[in-house]
């Protein structure tokens, strides 16, 4: 118990998230930013695959999230072949996005693409078996040895091979989604999930963000789930150095060769 006494003191955080953990592996100051609060990152994809999940898992709280932002009236006003690089545009693009109210602002074409992805991905046998009757957004919290742990499964149900995690994945080239897996952490996210649940039947659907929104699905191995172990063990070896005061975020660098 002395890790999750120790977190909840030094950051305010009673738990641990495959996002902390993979910030603590890639930077250290990144990770005390994330435990305050004052960490941020987005960008047009991340807003779209926020999009995208809520859509699929969580539509009717699509609109409490995101604003659809129509500029076609602005557009034809201003005309000429680059409107949206026009001083005009950007002005009309501040004050719209003075109106938020928290909300994140997704375009209209964005928004039609995501509705055509989730319309595909809906008429294919992967959705059948994996998605149309699986329980959504399911909290998953315990302890992975002494480090309390807690996330949401994209997907839970069961099938003819058993009970099964999914996790639902855009890709802009699914023929690169194995190099995804490790680039981005997702080894890391299947292996606390399977430990948090007990479930080692871990799936990702996956679907490209380009015409016609080819679909693959990819069974998680046991390789994999080894590499998201090593790296779960890593990350909280750094944060246990930063727990016990062996480690300095002020005098913090990152090194390496080149």
């Amino acid at each position: 118990m002395k890790f999750a006494v120790d977190l909840q003191s030094k950051t305010g955080k009673s738990y641990l998230s495959y996002t902390s953990i993979k910030i603590a592996i890639e930077d250290m100051v990144s990770f005390e930013a994330y435990c305050k609060g004052t960490y941020y990152k987005d960008s047009e994809a991340l807003t779209f695959g926020s999009a995208y999940d809520c859509l699929l898992f969580e539509p009717e709280k699509f609109d409490d999230r995101f604003i659809v932002m129509d500029d076609s009236k602005i557009v034809a006003e201003i005309g000429g072949a680059n409107p949206r690089v026009t001083k005009a545009y950007k002005e009309w693009k501040k004050d719209f996005q003075s109106n938020l109210n928290g909300k994140r602002l997704l375009s209209v074409e964005d928004n039609q693409m995501a509705i055509d992805m989730i319309t595909r991905l809906s008429s294919t046998m992967a959705y059948e078996v994996y998605l149309a009757n699986a329980e959504y957004q399911v909290e998953a919290t315990g302890f992975i040895d002494d480090v309390p742990v807690h996330g949401f499964l994209d997907a839970k149900g069961l099938n003819d091979l058993g009970t099964y995690i999914v996790d639902v994945k855009t890709t802009r080239n699914i023929k690169g989604f194995r190099r995804d897996v490790f680039s981005f952490g997702y080894d890391l996210q299947a292996y606390i999930y399977t430990q948090l649940t007990g479930i080692s039947n871990y799936v990702w659907i996956v679907q490209q963000t380009s015409y016609p929104f080819t679909i693959g699905l990819f069974v998680c191995s046991e390789r994999t789930l080894e590499s998201g172990k090593r790296k779960f063990e890593t990350g909280v070896d750094i944060i246990r150095s930063f727990l016990d005061g062996d480690m300095s975020t002020q005098e913090y660098y990152i090194y390496d060769e080149i």
